[in-house]
């Protein structure tokens, strides 16, 4: 099998570790975007990244239950093939925006259990605000986004 993309795929697996994604997921993750058509089976993860049956099936459902990959079944083959979910980053950014306000509910109760003390209403003030803030802009981006994308495919027709 040929293995394109094999270093710089390592290296973003390494920021991606570092932004704090497991590294087996960020691993399998990045393989997945130098995969060819159609994606790779789990067998092929593994002969591609060097690491075994487990790690693969661990990471794969990291990424599955995180929205960042599909798995497909192939009619006449009895492995499933593991592929990019279509624009995976605004998908994944914007089923989170719910998360944010939800969290920012319960900062603000944690805050509101401490109102005598300054230093935990102060911060947790501050980390709801913010995260309401993403929960606003997050669309908004997402938006502006998809306006950029449609006007670059219009200028490279």
């Amino acid at each position: 099998m040929e293995h394109r993309g094999i270093e710089p795929a390592e290296q973003a697996a390494t920021v991606m570790t570092a932004a704090g994604m497991p590294r087996m997921p960020a691993r399998v993750m990045m393989a997945l975007i130098a995969a060819p058509e159609g994606g790779y089976t789990a067998a092929e993860l593994s002969d591609r990244l060097g690491i075994s049956a487990g790690a693969v099936s661990g990471a794969v459902r990291y990424l599955l239950t995180t929205h960042f990959i599909l798995r497909r079944s192939v009619p006449g083959d009895r492995r499933d093939r593991y592929d990019l979910a279509a624009d995976t980053w605004h998908t994944v950014l914007m089923s989170n925006t719910p998360v944010y306000e939800r969290m920012a509910d319960y900062i603000e109760r944690i805050g509101a259990s401490a109102a005598d003390d300054p230093a935990i209403t102060t911060r947790s003030s501050e980390m709801a605000a913010f995260l309401r803030f993403m929960a606003k802009r997050l669309p908004e981006i997402v938006s502006e986004w998809e306006e950029q994308r449609a006007a670059d495919a219009q200028l490279e027709a």
